[in-house]
């Protein structure tokens, strides 16, 4: 069985988000059952030398978009410590000009200019290198487009024709929209896609919705959000087309894993002290030492500390952190924040950092950084409006900190709240200030006992959520598919 995953990012070359994570590790658990091609786009933030990037022979290709050609490379490498070949489209005018993933302040035409023309390079480029898919696995609204040019350009292509399509949705709330012209861009035929069983969506070509009629499996990242989604909440003004007689049947939801190579305190270099299950005591203590000198804070073993790694935008409940403020501020812990975003929430933190004795911010991203908080913190603070999966809470619980979570999405999944047996955290439900200062005393008040908080610490970091069980869910898909 072959499958070709295609995706914006891909974990460890370029990374904004989860997305990547899951692209550049659920393969690894795949490779033994199945021959794996990863595409991405060759953004310019890619360290070709670090990964042993090379053009392949004869890669240059010309396509043509609207009345303009535009010039493609081909570059590949292995994916680390695996034999999957994962392949860069090259092009300068889109890709490579950028040393971001997803740069700020983009025109919004030109972004879905982009990832349309990274996607007919994909299926172009797997057909000049015969990678015939028996699979093709695309990954949120800057690969739906390939669902489109399967049901569209190469209906009709011996190549193509017995090619099964798998959409995942990573996050509903992003959906590609823009107006009707962008399919003369993409050469699609508005007859073909452009109607209430494709990919218009009141008055605009919605890219999402496309994929969604038109891909024979559609995955959400927890089975939670899978039944969120289907509901007016968290549906985006997407939960009818979910509910849809013609996608019916479709939708299923499989739990993200994390990979446990990358992220294990017993071998991460990225934190002061390693540990294990044992030693994870003195482990702990060493790392919050360290963190508590790296953000300027007063160690002390009896004082808890609460991290926050985020993206900050609105769907993290940053603005429960706003309301809590001034709580926040007097209670018996210490808070560190890494992220950045929207500026309000960075100015916000920022302030919070100035203006209190006990909460402390770093806005950017640093990975190296966000370990030492997961290795470093005693909790883990994630109040989400709403959470496809989440990755940090998974990470949190592998380096034991135990998260803080609002039950929402993959965090009511993963998380087991206190005081159930075998707990590894603790969870609240609305999505309001005082609810989640509630769950904060709450955890305060276990760390006060140390048998149930060890206890707890422990659990957590004998929680498995490798991709072991989540792989095995995915390669029983994929053989439905194809038989």
């Amino acid at each position: 069985m072959k499958v070709l995953f295609a995706s914006a990012e891909v974990a460890p070359f370029s990374k904004a988000g989860g997305l990547a994570d899951v692209v550049g590790s659920l393969p690894k658990d795949l490779e033994k059952d199945a021959e794996i091609a990863i595409f991405t786009p060759f953004h310019g933030c890619i360290d070709a030398d670090k990964y042993g990037i090379k053009e392949l022979e004869n890669s240059e290709m010309w396509l043509t978009f609207g009345n303009q050609g535009h010039k493609f490379r081909l570059f590949m490498c292995k994916l680390p410590g695996t034999n999957i070949n994962v392949f860069f489209v090259h092009n300068d005018w889109y890709f490579t000009c950028f040393k971001e993933v997803y740069p700020k302040w983009m025109d919004t035409r030109y972004e879905h200019e982009r990832y349309v023309a990274f996607s007919l390079a994909t299926l172009e480029y797997a057909k000049a290198l015969n990678f015939k898919a028996d699979v093709i696995h695309a990954n949120d609204w800057h690969t739906a487009m390939i669902p489109l040019y399967l049901h569209s350009n190469y209906k009709f292509d011996d190549f193509w024709k017995d090619t099964k399509c798998v959409f995942e949705i990573h996050n509903l709330a992003y959906q590609g929209v823009w107006f009707e012209d962008i399919l003369d861009f993409a050469n699609m035929r508005h007859d073909i896609v452009y109607n209430e069983w494709g990919c218009e969506h009141y008055g605009r070509v919605n890219w999402m919705k496309g994929a969604i009629n038109y891909s024979d499996k559609v995955v959400a990242v927890s089975p939670n959000y899978s039944r969120e989604i289907l509901t007016s909440e968290y549906g985006e003004g997407m939960d009818y087309t979910l509910r849809g007689a013609n996608n019916q049947g479709k939708l299923v939801g499989i739990l993200n894993g994390i990979d446990y190579t990358v992220f294990d305190p017993k071998t991460d270099k990225n934190i002061s002290k390693n540990y294990d299950l044992k030693t994870v005591k003195s482990g702990k203590d060493a790392n919050k030492k360290a963190l508590c000198k790296k953000f300027g804070l007063e160690y002390n073993p009896d004082r808890p500390l609460i991290g926050f790694v985020s993206r900050l935008v609105g769907q993290k409940g940053i603005d429960l952190i706003r309301g809590a403020e001034n709580d926040m501020k007097n209670i018996n812990a210490d808070f560190v924040f890494l992220g950045s975003g929207n500026k309000d929430y960075e100015n916000l933190l920022i302030w919070l950092s100035n203006n209190s004795s006990n909460i402390r911010a770093y806005i950017g991203y640093k990975a190296e950084l966000a370990n030492l908080i997961y290795a470093g913190t005693d909790f883990f603070l994630m109040p989400s409006k709403f959470e496809p999966c989440g990755l940090s809470q998974l990470i949190a619980m592998r380096y034991g900190s135990l998260p803080i979570v609002r039950a929402t999405g993959g965090l009511e999944d993963t998380v087991t709240g206190y005081p159930l047996d075998d707990s590894t955290g603790f969870k609240f439900w609305g999505y309001d200030s005082n609810a989640m200062m509630d769950a904060i005393r709450t955890a305060l008040g276990v760390y006060q006992d140390k048998y149930t908080f060890n206890a707890m610490r422990k659990s957590a970091l004998k929680a498995d959520f490798s991709w072991k069980k989540s792989a095995k869910k995915y390669l029983e898909m994929y053989k439905e598919l194809c038989n």
